[in-house]
């Protein structure tokens, strides 16, 4: 009986999927990654000390994980922020748990990997996704008592004014300059408060692609 021919194609499909089970076996894990010396505040893995304006919250905040590995179920349809978004908007910013897989090899289950469905500025994604950043050290979270006033917005009316009158002083430094330019319009000077929409600095996939870009972060 003949021996049936394996084709080219096929192996070479089969050793990329060894190469990329064997790259997923050896990739080291997220407590391994993101452990922390508290003493020296740098990560042993990288061995990048982390910035100093993270040094005061890693002593006074948590990451997304240590708050989780606290809760029934980690904390499934829960809310979480950060105080960063609290200190920066006044809109809500939150996201709603979907999903939380730990690192059950790290000693207090305090690293892994979260889902959720984001709303940034009162404004709510359609569709859950990972969330970005746990392991930074400024996650709190929303106590359930307070989640309907936290999540309650109004949104302000796009029908606002455009345009508003300048300050005196100005006004008259925009005139003196037209009558210096030789324009004897009487139009009054108007200050355009339209803006080009843009996401803001820290909108949470603004700050991943920026990561990613980088390198891994500390």
């Amino acid at each position: 009986m003949a021996r049936k021919k394996v084709r080219p194609r096929l192996i070479a499909e089969l050793a990329r999927r060894v190469r990329a089970l064997r790259e997923q076996r050896e990739r080291p894990r997220d407590s391994q990654r993101y452990s922390l010396d508290y003493e020296t505040l740098t990560r042993p893995h990288t061995e990048r000390r982390l910035p100093a304006r993270a040094w005061a919250d890693v002593h006074r905040e948590s990451r997304l994980l240590q708050l989780l590995g606290r809760l029934p179920s980690f904390g499934l349809g829960r809310l979480v922020t950060r105080k960063s978004w609290l200190w920066q908007h006044d809109e809500p910013c939150y996201w709603r748990l979907t999903r939380v897989r730990p690192d059950y090899t790290a000693q207090n289950l305090d690293h892994g990997k979260a889902w959720g469905i984001l709303t940034f500025k009162g404004k709510t994604e359609s569709e859950a996704r990972e969330i970005e950043q746990v392991m930074y050290h400024d996650w709190r979270l929303v106590p359930k008592h307070e989640e309907e006033a936290f999540t309650a917005f109004t949104p302000v009316s796009e029908d606002t004014l455009r345009a508003v009158p300048y300050p005196p002083l100005l006004r008259a430094m925009i005139l003196a300059e037209r009558w210096k330019n030789g324009d004897t319009s009487t139009e009054e000077p108007m200050l355009n408060l339209e803006r080009t929409r843009m996401d803001p600095w820290d909108y949470p996939r603004k700050q991943e692609a920026k990561r990613k870009g980088k390198g891994t972060p500390v």
